[in-house]
């Protein structure tokens, strides 16, 4: 185990990257099957995704849930420890609005 002398450092390490706060952000909403997180960002790539979500759950933030169903059905949730970073999305959410509004679509 790396250990940081920031804790800052330690979050980046865990949810930093192109991609990760952005899946994280997407599940907060609820939990999402594969096709539906994959439809909501825009250009990443399935071995991205997958990847992603493998890093995620074997850190602990993300949960998946296959159902004994045919054809099978999984989902992906938030964890527990996954659903304390909520705040932290939301503030980064405020400060996009505040400060980056014409970049976004949705204002």
């Amino acid at each position: 185990m790396i250990k940081y002398e920031c804790p800052v450092e330690a979050v980046t390490d865990l949810i930093g990257g192109r991609w990760k706060i952005v899946i994280l952000s997407r599940l907060s909403y609820g939990p999402r099957r594969y096709g539906e997180i994959k439809k909501s960002i825009q250009y990443i790539s399935e071995k991205m995704l997958i990847q992603q979500l493998r890093q995620l759950e074997q850190d602990g933030l993300v949960e998946r849930t296959q159902y004994p169903e045919v054809p099978p059905r999984v989902e992906y949730s938030l964890s527990a420890k996954g659903r304390t970073l909520i705040p932290l999305f939301q503030c980064i959410g405020d400060w996009g609005r505040e400060h980056l509004a014409d970049r976004l679509v949705n204002r």
